[in-house]
């Protein structure tokens, strides 16, 4: 058979087996093998598969994964996400729609120690929706601004999806971190000004707090004193990691150790059992997480062996489109693969073709790294395979009865903010790569 008809029927039967609805990581796993053993057969596609397996995670930094997840449900079952939240809506209680631009800097704040945005998403939508539906807030936009503000934690270090677009790129985990941390900030300060300007315009979307017996009296310094668990654990994390001190995977196993510490030290641990059952949640996640991972190198590793990547990059660069229109076009595939895909396939079915394109054209891979997110967030709450909106939509109170079409018109206005940021962050590559050339250099 011929290798590139090959790659093509890669690519064709990968989006057969997900349209079908197969399991993301099965569905790299099969495709990626039918093609193989039609090239090189059982033996050899059976020693790929071997190898793929083993050699692509035996790093010490594919611990750091694992490690960040068990750090997440620690901090989310130890209460740290209730005391972000508290905190930052003591700072900004008095603005409109103050609920929801505490759920989006909490969001960020919480994304700091958890990595996860479906877990940031869940965990806010278990927390705030219930609030804000209490002061008659909208709906709809209230479940939109918490689907959309959980897509901070994979822009925010640490970041589970740049730790797999490095380990897929070979780039530095650290300078990946820095890269996101401005962008996510613009984008929570973009989504403030956004709601800001919705309730200026329509104040029926989130009623002022009334005085009297719905009035909760914050005790501003109280609260913000709270956060100092979630601070010193984002701290001793990213502080550890620029300073030289930690590895990406030993900052991954302090922050996990802190937030075991800090759960039993606010008595939100009682219980060995509490223990056991956040490592048994983060184990789940771990093998989830991993089958997909696997998953997606094997299927990478066996469309380099049809040579379709290499032969497409050679096309792209003999082509007279300008630099510009090539970026654009990568980043549109992006976008519409972000509505059917989850990130990881992304990735494994991107990266090996694209980068080395954008590299040839002098484009910066940690700069495109933050672009990749930045889709990848926007197709977190795009339909039709949304996975904040699924996350959002589980995590709703029973007694809430909403419908997937009022969580995707909700998160709209976020997406079209969103936009503008990607907008800006592609004219300005500097906002992404300043504090990485500032903390790596």
């Amino acid at each position: 058979m011929d290798f590139i008809l090959a790659g093509t029927i890669c690519i064709v039967l990968l989006l057969i087996l997900m349209s079908i609805g197969l399991q993301i990581g099965l569905s790299f796993l099969l495709s990626g093998f039918i093609v193989s053993y039609l090239l090189l057969g059982f033996d050899s596609s059976v020693s790929l598969l071997g190898q793929a397996s083993y050699f692509s995670i035996a790093t010490p930094t594919w611990g750091a994964i694992p490690l960040f997840i068990l750090m997440g449900t620690f901090a989310s079952n130890g209460g740290l996400a209730q005391r972000a939240y508290d905190g930052v809506h003591a700072l900004a209680h008095r603005l409109p729609g103050s609920l929801m631009i505490a759920t989006c800097f909490s969001c960020g704040v919480f994304g700091a120690i958890s990595g996860s945005s479906i877990a940031t998403t869940a965990i806010f939508g278990r927390m705030a929706l219930p609030e804000m539906n209490r002061l008659g807030y909208d709906k709809s936009l209230s479940i939109g601004v918490i689907a959309s503000a959980g897509t901070f934690a994979s822009m925010i270090p640490p970041s589970m999806m740049m730790i797999i677009y490095a380990l897929f790129t070979q780039q530095s985990i650290g300078k990946l971190f820095a890269a996101g941390i401005l962008p996510g900030v613009i984008t929570a300060l973009a989504y403030a000004v956004l709601i800001m300007f919705m309730v200026k315009r329509n104040p029926a979307l989130a009623p002022a707090i009334k005085a009297g017996a719905e009035a909760r009296k914050i005790n501003k310094r109280r609260e913000v004193g709270r956060m100092w668990p979630v601070l010193t654990i984002a701290f001793i994390v990213l502080g550890g990691l620029y300073s030289g001190v930690f590895t990406p995977t030993e900052s991954a196993a302090a922050g996990a150790l802190v937030s075991l510490f800090f759960a039993w030290y606010l008595k939100a641990f009682t219980k060995f059992s509490d223990v056991t059952g956040s490592m048994r949640e983060a184990a789940n996640i771990t093998a989830m997480l991993f089958l997909i991972n696997i998953g997606a190198l094997f299927y990478s590793r066996v469309l380099a062996v049809t040579g379709l990547p290499s032969e497409l990059t050679m096309i792209l660069q003999d082509s007279s489109l300008p630099p510009l229109v090539i970026l654009i076009g990568i980043m549109v595939i992006f976008f519409l693969l972000g509505m059917i895909m989850v990130p990881v396939g992304i990735y494994a079915l991107t990266l090996p073709i694209v980068l080395p394109i954008l590299q040839s054209l002098g484009y910066d891979p940690i700069w495109f790294g933050v672009i990749a997110l930045k889709l990848t967030e926007i197709g977190a709450i795009t339909p039709p395979v949304g996975l904040n909106v699924f996350a959002i939509k589980g995590a709703v109170p029973k007694d809430m009865k909403v419908s997937l079409e009022q969580v995707y018109k909700g998160c709209m206005p976020f997406l079209a903010c969103d936009v503008v940021v990607l907008i800006v962050l592609v004219a300005f590559p500097a906002i992404s790569l300043w504090l990485p050339g500032v903390l790596m250099n």
